[in-house]
């Protein structure tokens, strides 16, 4: 008994050391081991100079308990997306202890649209064959993975055939080990239009509807009172339409003298012609009166 409790000890520090937020002491081991791991020339570019991608990496590493080294190899970004290698996977259910290793069965004619493949294994603690779902080419095509440009369907689909069962089957009686995360071969196969890059500059809720736009800056130097919340009440924003039409009436008044200035100089100008008509008349009855 006490060699089994002083094996029992010694293993829990060890496992809260692999969780990387199981606590703080392990979250300053883990930084201290991430920091080693980015200044490494061995690891994939993600990862170079990135804290937070290696934590997180050390974390995985540990949920599946497989190397962190091993986990930075084979878990891509796609998309935006992680995602694991297939290999990983295989690898990942082969080593986990719970079944035998994978073993992958083909149904159906080769070169024919049924021809598939399913993943089985021997669960140990029952004895059990487990069966995956049968993966077929008829599959592939029916969900667009093998008309894809440059799809590896159409050049290897025996192995892509293995690949997928092997996913199918270790989502469904391992999901602890695959924790949602779809493999590269899963990633690259889905329709690109499921991916959309949402822009940083871009406005969410159109040009009409833009939650950010702000009011526009009161420039008639006016002081206007706000309530505590600093926003404007609806008494205050009457008040605010009441100025307004006097603002325009004072213009119109101002139109309309400007008018009147330009249509008294006009009459002034106008005045000395009516004037010359009776003057000359009445030069020209002078002079028929001298003669």
């Amino acid at each position: 008994m006490s060699i089994q409790s002083t094996e029992l000890v010694a293993a829990a520090p060890q496992s809260d050391q692999l969780r990387v937020f199981g606590s703080s002491a392990s979250f300053d081991l883990a930084q201290r081991m991430a920091k080693a791991l980015t200044t490494s020339s061995l690891v994939p570019k993600e990862y170079k100079d990135n804290m937070g991608n290696a934590l997180i990496a050390l974390e995985l590493s540990a949920r599946v308990n497989a190397s962190p080294l091993m986990v930075m190899q084979n878990l891509d970004i796609i998309h935006g997306r992680p995602s694991w290698r297939s290999q990983f996977i295989i690898a990942a259910i082969n080593t986990c202890g719970r079944f035998s290793p994978l073993r992958f069965r083909f149904e159906g004619i080769e070169g024919k649209d049924d021809w598939g493949c399913r993943a089985c294994a021997i669960e140990k603690a029952s004895g059990e064959e487990l069966q995956g779902p049968l993966v077929t080419i008829k599959i592939a095509k029916d969900e667009g993975w093998y008309s894809r440009n440059g799809s590896k369907w159409q050049t290897l689909p025996e192995l892509m055939l293995r690949y997928r069962s092997a996913a199918f089957f270790g989502r469904l009686y391992a999901p602890e080990l695959l924790m949602g995360i779809q493999t590269s071969e899963e990633v690259i196969d889905l329709d690109p239009s499921e991916f959309r890059r949402v822009d940083n500059d871009a406005d969410p809720f159109g040009p009409k509807h833009n939650a950010f736009d702000m009011p526009e800056a009161d420039t008639s130097g006016e002081d206007v009172e706000h309530d505590e919340d600093g926003v404007i009440n609806e008494e205050e924003d009457a008040a605010e339409d009441d100025k307004k039409p006097a603002k325009n009436t004072k213009a119109k008044k101002a139109d309309k003298a400007e008018d009147a200035d330009e249509g008294a100089g006009e009459s002034s100008d106008e005045a000395p012609e009516e004037t010359e008509e009776p003057q000359q008349k009445s030069a020209e009855d002078a002079f028929a009166m001298g003669d």
